[in-house]
């Protein structure tokens, strides 16, 4: 073990957080791409901890769930009733022995806490060679925090609770975070030693803090670099001030690495998406899951990518793609949907009010306007007019239907699956294709157009309709005459 590396992380994942009045427990509250608690078991894993140990008790099964699909290497503890972050510890320590070396212990509901900061928490207490160093942020309204009691020559003296604290000392800034570093053979004996004499009846873990102090032994702080890193998830309101805060320490990530935000009060992105250099994204567009966009691509104004590739120079404009494949110079939109499965080969275009689910668009082709595209394959230079419909499902199944490279389907065409148009074959307008065409041929596949005569003069007498009929009727009577 390194100097610098914990022997162990506790995190205590144990509580209710009713709160939040959910279904769900708090701790699966998602945010920028991951859940509170995956957001703290992805910053505390860097730390590369010899053991990882994490305290479960309310929706025990579907907490460990989640550790394990994120974290398979943890260790679980089940905190048998709820008896305070010193009775979690405890249980820690009962179940797996004292674990000499340094022990961070951090809640489940800080999801704002980065590695490095935790690694700084690590590293200034192994560096001091302290009993217990607390994690502080000065904040500019302290209110229900504890507050960081320090001596005339700034050395650390402990933590005092709101409810004990003098008027004077509730305006200290300096907080403590709720994260500590401890020396964990001395942890194993302070836990036992807890008192529980409060309203409450539980088992504080800043006791061990104060107990360490009054013990003689060394305790000091390490500074939160940003404050906003300690405000932990208490509610939806929390939630939602975590969701702001970590999507703008994002997006100045991607900003200083290249990337252009047009607007970013208004975009939102994941921790899992991947941006190109000299990608532009445009306001009120959002990024989710696997999503990777090529250099140069410009995505929005108004777009919603989920777990979807786009490639170099491709241009999107009010989209919305999920599980899509879209290739480089590819133009989307506006107004388009793309569903799971569709794959758009270089240089394409996918137009206005177009949806395309389960199909392929080879290179060079266009879907521009106003079209259906389900389970179809669209050749290279293909043109698909406004209006296409490929009615894909029979009521019982779905069929593929084929559209060959430089092929022409005319507007309102109907492609009844399963059908193939042949490499360079066209379809006349308002066809209903039930039957293949074959490369080069032209299908037709409507009724004979028949006028009936003076049918709206005989039919619709004393309508606006038959006014203009008859006018148009004498005009031309008189050009003849």
């Amino acid at each position: 073990m390194s100097e610098s590396r914990p022997a162990a992380i506790i995190i205590l994942a144990a509580g209710e957080g009713t709160r939040m009045k959910s279904r769900t427990p708090k701790l699966l509250h998602t945010f920028c791409g991951r859940s509170i608690l995956g957001h703290v078991l992805a910053a505390v894993r860097e730390q590369r901890p010899d053991r990882l140990v994490v305290v479960v008790g309310h929706a025990r099964d579907q907490i460990a769930a989640q550790v394990r699909d994120l974290a398979p290497e943890a260790l679980l503890v089940t905190q048998e009733r709820q008896g305070g972050t010193g009775h979690a510890v405890r249980s820690v320590l009962n179940q797996l022995g004292s674990m000499p070396g340094t022990v961070l212990v951090t809640n489940g509901d800080n999801p704002l806490i980065r590695s490095q900061t935790f690694s700084e928490l690590a590293v200034g207490h192994n560096n001091a060679g302290n009993a217990v160093t607390v994690l502080t942020a000065r904040v500019p309204r302290p209110a229900g925090y504890g507050r960081i009691h320090r001596a005339a020559t700034g050395a650390f003296i402990g933590i005092i609770e709101e409810p004990d604290a003098t008027p004077g000392q509730r305006e200290i800034d300096e907080v403590n975070s709720g994260s500590y570093a401890f020396d964990g053979t001395l942890l194993a004996d302070v836990i036992k030693r807890i008192p529980a004499d409060n309203a409450l009846g539980q088992e504080y873990l800043t006791d061990a803090v104060a107990l360490l102090v009054a013990d003689g032994y060394r305790a000091g702080t390490v500074l939160a670099g940003d404050p906003a890193e300690i405000e932990g998830v208490n509610d939806r309101v929390f939630l939602a001030r975590a969701r702001r805060t970590y999507n703008r320490w994002l997006l100045e990530e991607w900003m200083r690495a290249g990337v252009t935000i047009v607007d970013p009060e208004s975009t939102w992105i994941d921790v899992t998406v991947k941006i190109g250099q000299d990608a532009e994204i445009g306001p009120e567009t959002q990024l989710e899951g696997a999503t990777v966009i090529g250099e140069g691509a410009r995505i929005g104004p108004g777009c919603l990518l989920v777990d979807t590739t786009v490639g170099e120079d491709a241009v999107l404009l009010h989209a919305v793609c999920r599980q899509a494949e879209i290739g480089p110079r590819v133009t989307v939109g506006p107004f388009a949907y793309l569903r799971p499965g569709a794959s758009i080969a270089a240089d394409a275009h996918i137009g206005t009010y177009v949806e395309l689910k389960k199909s392929t668009v080879g290179p060079g082709a266009k879907v521009p306007h106003l079209s259906y595209v389900g389970d179809a394959r669209i050749g290279a230079g293909a043109n698909i007019g406004a209006g296409v419909i490929f009615a894909n499902y029979d009521g019982v199944a779905k069929h593929q239907t084929t559209v060959g490279e430089h092929a022409f389907v005319g507007s309102n065409t109907v492609l009844v699956a399963p059908v193939t148009i042949g490499d360079g074959a066209y379809t006349a307008a308002g066809s209903v294709i039930i039957d293949d065409v074959p490369a080069g041929d032209l299908g037709i596949a409507r009724g004979k157009q028949h006028n009936s005569d003076g049918w709206v003069v005989r039919n619709r007498e004393e309508t606006r309709s038959a006014d203009a009929a008859k006018r148009d009727r004498s005009d031309h009577e008189i050009e003849r005459s």
